[in-house]
């Protein structure tokens, strides 16, 4: 798998300049794209991160972390040479360089992943993760 193909949003998204801060025409202007529903591997885009700027996709199911699931998502981290830093949200970073490549949420009525966007394995991640965090069905 690749790279996210939502490079060109994502871009769009983003202050071109710190003097266009200012400007609401500018800015609505940009929302405009948000119109245009963008996905990978079948995963709704939902917005970005607002510190981080990754973008985040909303999984399709809610997420109530256990110490099952805990450790699949660390089996999933060690298959792409990650560890899993466990803060506010679980950030899964690279050992080679602790770079953050993707972090999950589990909010009370839905679950998202944060990703890089430059990740070179990002849809793949995106991918395992959601059939990994998968609830049982019974």
């Amino acid at each position: 798998m690749t790279k996210l193909t939502v490079g060109p949003w994502i871009a769009s998204q983003k202050l071109p300049s710190r003097d266009l801060g200012r400007d609401r025409l500018a800015f609505l202007e940009r929302t405009r794209v948000r119109q245009d529903p963008q996905a990978v591997a079948g995963f709704p885009l939902v917005g970005l991160g607002g510190s981080c700027g990754k973008p985040c996709f909303a999984l399709p199911y809610v997420l109530t972390w256990t110490d099952d699931n805990s450790r699949r998502l660390e089996d999933v981290a060690a298959e792409f040479g990650c560890y899993v830093e466990y803060g506010v949200y679980p950030h899964l970073k690279l050992h080679e360089n602790d770079q953050e490549v993707a972090a999950v949420q589990d909010w009370t009525t839905f679950a998202t992943v944060y990703l890089r966007p430059g990740y070179e394995r990002a849809e793949e991640l995106l991918v395992r993760l959601a059939e990994t965090l998968a609830p049982p069905t019974h």
